[in-house]
């Protein structure tokens, strides 16, 4: 999935990749699903349960043994806390796990009727788009609607949401405390008085990400400076940058998550009209990101961290 514009990533962009990087199949689970064995951490003794999402208190009579997922970032989520048996389709945008029931299903164009067809017990997404929440409402299915998330709280806010209304509490617990682990040994580890800045690149527009983005406040974890804060509409989080404004604020460190939409790298922005002098180019700082750890808000933005920590390490050690 591309950045949508919310949290790591803009709307704006992420219907633009959207149709490029995805590819759409269409897998029959329920069978796998309803035979899977239940597991370890999973208990049916937690219900009823009420969870309070997106779209305000949710009522989760009996565990759900059919999820459908409509969001990547819940899809990575759940399979992460131990539900991945009771997911039987995830929207076509859902790449990681690997294994996860892809169909064509779609959280930017959701199909009422199609997701009934599947017989869901919860669905899960990200985008109340078209009134689906309501559409779904009206057949009694419920539905947990978890948006982007603002800030690092509000992530482990949605994998204990998950975990509550999957019945699978412990694996959401375990999960958030291994993320706040390693995210926060990073960000201590990492040497914070080489002053270095850096640029997020979203897509070839050039737009940038500014600290008051999600993605933002992860780079600012570790004592970096953003140049995108500078930007002339840098308000809206996500600015359209201009060639010339990159090259004047020269950064030590640039991040690229348009490598796998948009096949970008160290050697494509040497070619661009006068970047091939900054600083990061010349010094071999510029660090390809997997475009889909870099716009999603859900268990690997502890890898996305360690990424971030390593170019840090290895950019200081360079001064």
């Amino acid at each position: 999935m591309r950045p949508v514009k919310s949290a790591l990533a803009g709307a704006l962009l992420g219907v633009l990749v959207l149709a490029g990087c995805g590819q759409s199949t269409t897998t029959d689970s329920a069978a796998t699903a309803s035979a899977s064995p239940t597991p370890p951490n999973a208990t049916s003794s937690a219900f009823p349960v009420t969870v309070e999402a997106g779209n305000g208190p949710v009522a989760i009579a009996g565990r759900p043994q059919r999820i459908i997922s409509l969001s990547p970032t819940a899809t990575e989520t759940l399979f992460a806390i131990g539900a991945g048996p009771q997911v039987v389709a995830v929207d076509d945008q859902s790449t990681y796990p690997a294994d996860a029931p892809k169909s064509a299903l779609s959280g930017f164009k959701p199909n009422a009727e199609a997701i009934i067809a599947e017989k869901p017990d919860l669905v899960v997404l990200a985008n109340d788009i078209g009134g689906i929440v309501a559409e779904l409402g009206k057949v009694k299915v419920p539905v947990l609607l978890e948006p982007a998330a603002t800030k690092l709280e509000e992530s482990y806010d949605q994998i204990t949401d998950l975990g509550a209304a999957t019945g699978n509490a412990a694996g959401a617990s375990t999960v958030v405390a291994g993320m706040k682990e390693k995210i926060e040994k990073l960000a201590a580890a990492a040497p914070k008085d080489k002053k270095l800045t850096y640029y997020h690149e979203l897509d070839t527009t050039p737009y940038g990400a500014t600290s008051a983005t999600f993605i933002g406040q992860i780079y600012g974890l570790f004592g970096l400076t953003n140049i995108a804060d500078e930007a002339p509409d840098a308000a809206g989080g996500y600015p359209k940058l201009s060639a010339e404004f990159v090259a004047k604020a020269d950064p030590d460190l640039i991040f690229l998550a348009d490598t796998k939409c948009c096949g970008q790298s160290r050697d494509t922005l040497a070619k661009r009209p006068g970047w091939g002098k900054l600083s990061a180019v010349k010094n071999d700082q510029v660090i390809g990101l997997d475009d889909d750890i870099a716009s999603r808000w859900g268990p690997r933005i502890a890898d996305l961290a360690e990424t971030v920590g390593a170019a840090i390490d290895k950019a200081a050690a360079g001064r």
